[in-house]
Order: C-alpha cells, then structure tokens, then sequence
C-alpha cells in the first residue's frame, strides 16, 4: 500500500503540495479504476497510471471535479432543492439509503423501477396506494378483512415499500440526480437525460463520462469509496444550508 501511495505521489504532477482530500480518498480506494481493457475513451484524461494491470485514478482530477460537483449542490441547498439519490448496486445501497435519510431526501437503493421519472403520475398513484395501505394497517382498518385478504395487503406493502418508500418525500421532478455507477444505472441515467434533470455521478473507468454534467472519476465499486463520495455531497448540502 505504501508503494502505490509513492507511486500516485511521484506520478503526480506537481507533488510539491500535499492535498489531504488526496490523503482520505487515498485511503477510501477512491484511486482504483478497472483494467485498460474495460476504459470507456472519455476516462482517459482522468487516468493517472497503471499499477499491477490496474489503471490508477488521478485523485488530483478527482478532487477537482468534486469540487465542481460540491459547488453545484450547494447552489441547489441555498433553496433547498430536491436531490435524488441512486446506487442500486451492493456496494452502494447502505451509503445512499443513509445519505439520503440523512438530508430528508428521495432515493432508490434497489432496482430502478421504469418511468420514476418519465411517468411521474404512475408513480404518485403507487406511492399514493403504498401510503393509503400503510395508513389503513397502522389504523387497524385492516383487521376487518379475512386471514388471506390480510396476507394479500401485507405482501402488496410490502412490494410497494421495497421499490416506491425512498421515492415517498419526493416533490415532482428532482432538481438534481446523484447516481453512483451510472453504466449500471443505465434506466436512471437515460430518464435523467430525457427529463433534462442535471446528473451528479460517481464513475469508474468503464463509464462514458460525456453523458454527466458533474462527474466525479473515482471508484464506484467498493462501499468504503462510495461512502466517501456520498458524505461529500452531504456534506456540502448540509454546510450551506446551516449556514
């Protein structure tokens, strides 16, 4: 661990100064891409070097584009915007769930389910049906029907909570999407698009970063790297408005 430290160091261009977001993203694993082979070609310039067949981020590019990102969202925080969070993937369900948690804001830490931004009046009626379900068992209103119609009620909130209850605070169209691995969130990151909605996203090498308006090269694989990204932009959120 050492020697790829030394070897990110003394590959770095001006390696007089010590940045120590370099330090925390050093030990996150934010530097590890995939192989050369897997490189999307607009990931070049974010590339630093290779290290046993492993290309290496350059965290001083990444550290800028954070930057960027984090300036974008507390513009957003000064009027208090809607950012919605997505990472469906393994190493990010637990970050994004409690980031978002955190900040009051929407999220999906599971399967993206089609149309949660092209079809906004399918999705209110959905979560509208969740929430009137919810509403009615916490009342008691439930225990009037049968054994079965009660299993069948428990089973629909139960399917209805694992895909709409990270959606229920959200307000019409985000102001903002935050996707970690937008390759994998391929759905999300086309509706984003077609909706016009600014995309903030954490990205390895395999990902096109031409299709991102705040991209943020770094290693979306790993939950240390993801938690450090996703606290960063929470961060930023929370600093602005407090102050």
């Amino acid at each position: 661990m050492p020697e790829l430290l030394a070897f990110i160091i003394v590959m770095t261009e001006d390696n007089k100064t010590k940045n120590p977001a370099i330090d925390e993203m050093f030990k996150a694993g934010v530097q590890y891409g995939y192989s050369k082979s897997r490189r999307h070609p607009s990931a070049k310039d974010a590339i630093l070097g290779v290290k046993n067949r492993v290309e290496i981020f350059n965290l001083e590019k990444t550290v800028e584009l954070l930057e960027k990102a984090k300036s974008f969202v507390k513009t957003l925080a000064q009027d208090k915007k809607q950012i919605l969070f997505v990472g469906g993937k393994n190493e990010a369900r637990v970050a994004i769930k409690t980031t978002a948690e955190k900040l009051g804001m929407p999220y999906v830490a599971g399967r993206w389910i089609g149309g949660s931004l092209t079809n906004t009046s399918e999705m209110k009626r959905r979560i509208a049906r969740l929430l009137d379900l919810v509403e009615k068992r916490d009342k008691g209103e439930l225990q009037k029907y049968t054994k079965k119609e009660r299993l069948l009620f428990d089973r629909e909130i139960d399917k209805l909570e694992k895909n709409f209850r990270g959606l229920v605070s959200l307000k019409g169209m985000p102001s903002a999407i935050f996707i970690v691995d937008p390759k994998f969130e391929k759905s999300a990151l086309r509706e984003a698009i077609q909706q016009k909605v600014p995309i903030i996203s954490l990205l390895n090498t395999d990902c096109n970063m031409e299709d991102i308006d705040y991209p943020i090269p770094g290693n979306d694989a790993t939950r240390a790297s993801v938690e450090y990204f996703a606290k960063e932009i929470a961060s930023a959120y929370e600093e602005t408005t407090k102050s």
